[in-house]
């Protein structure tokens, strides 16, 4: 792979270097994935916050999960700024859309070079390594040397992980992940082909070269619905929606209960912002996750993991139950585990702000405190 790239876009803007809501675009020229396909001019958008030192050495990168993005401040503002847990004024934040989303980033809506035209149903599978490899890619031609700290939740969980694992340069000397996972197992698996087989039912997706002006949003609707539901609780529900109904319909339709209009509105605003080629690749990718492949034993994968690590999980997640982190804590060597208490359920990584920022901001402190381990 190449380590030479382009950047497009904003510039730097406030004391703490913030950068404007146009955000960054990394070019890199080649890009090898896990199958041997080579992507070309491949696009990595990305947005960063802080100014980066002169050794290039105080960058925090995060993750996002699966329908996140680069714009940090959307989804983990109240841990983003001077002071915060994700401290402005010390570190260089970095966060890039991931390979194969939606958000910027090269993906089934991106333009094919080869061809002139979108890759659709034509863009290759990619893993989660492959989407470590591009920001690995990118962070290099950016001069980058050092990662303080690569940091993820589900999703973004398992690239900090791979990060962790796989690259070399720049050096990452500590790792935290939120209600993740070493490999993805069947539980998920089945939760995703779901949402994937609501996708494709739709008579629009068309194998996956729909047309842009009119995509299957009934199908990606429901796959959200779909989501949203396993990524809370039974008593997080029963909190919020209890047995309210909406409206009354005729005798014929019945009842709409609160929670199935919440889900629908969740559903129709879901198709404003995301594209269903890029669920599809997605979720696929998720799939695909597991630290074992090409390597050796599972738990011998995880004991490579040497950096300081920390491995958190909400109590109440039934999508990635705690089980998991627990198995990453146990045989990561320098690794500690922390349960957030919450009835969130998998969600409570995004919205337990305080409780998370408590653990990312003393676990960053301790680092600080600890002499540079040689790696």
């Amino acid at each position: 792979m190449s380590s030479k790239g382009t950047t497009q876009g904003g510039g730097l803007a406030d004391e703490y270097g913030v950068m404007n809501s146009a955000g960054e675009t990394a070019v890199i020229p080649e890009l090898t994935l896990e199958s041997g396909r080579v992507l070309q001019n491949v696009e990595c958008r990305y947005r960063a916050w802080g100014k980066l030192s002169e050794q290039k050495d105080n960058v925090i990168v995060v993750c996002h999960a699966l329908t996140g993005n680069a714009n940090l401040e959307s989804w983990w503002g109240p841990l983003l700024g001077p002071g915060k847990p994700l401290d402005t004024s010390k570190y260089w934040v970095f966060c890039s859309n991931c390979l194969g989303s939606c958000y910027g980033t090269t993906g089934p809506t991106s333009i094919d070079p080869r061809t002139g035209k979108r890759y659709g149903s034509k863009f290759p599978f990619v893993t989660i390594r492959d989407m470590v490899a591009l920001q690995a890619e990118t962070l290099r031609s950016l001069g980058v040397t050092e990662i303080v700290s690569v940091i993820g939740g589900s999703m973004g969980g398992m690239q900090a992980l791979e990060m962790a694992i796989m690259v070399r340069q720049p050096v990452v000397r500590s790792l935290v992940s939120l209600s993740s996972s070493g490999r993805h197992q069947p539980w998920q698996i089945g939760i995703s082909e779901c949402q994937r087989q609501a996708i494709m039912a739709d008579p629009k997706w068309k194998g996956g070269d729909y047309d842009p002006q009119e995509p299957p949003l009934d199908g990606l609707s429901v796959a959200r619905m779909f989501a949203m539901v396993s990524y809370r609780t039974h008593p997080a529900y029963w909190t919020k929606f209890g047995r309210g109904v909406h409206s009354l319909a005729s005798i014929n339709k019945g009842m709409i209960f609160d929670v199935e209009n919440y889900l629908r509105a969740q559903g129709e605003k879901f198709n404003q912002r995301f594209d269903a080629g890029a669920y599809i690749a997605l979720t696929r990718a998720m799939d695909s996750h597991d630290v074992e492949r090409g390597r050796t034993e599972y738990h011998q994968v995880l004991r490579t993991v040497k950096i300081p690590t920390l491995v958190a999980s909400i109590s109440s997640d039934v999508l990635y139950p705690s089980s998991e982190q627990l198995e990453l804590a146990e045989h990561i060597p320098n690794a500690q585990h922390h349960m957030i208490e919450s009835k969130e359920g998998h969600d409570g990584f995004l919205l337990e702000h305080r409780k998370v920022g408590t653990l990312v901001r003393g676990f960053l402190a301790h680092l600080e405190d600890e002499p540079r381990a040689k790696l």
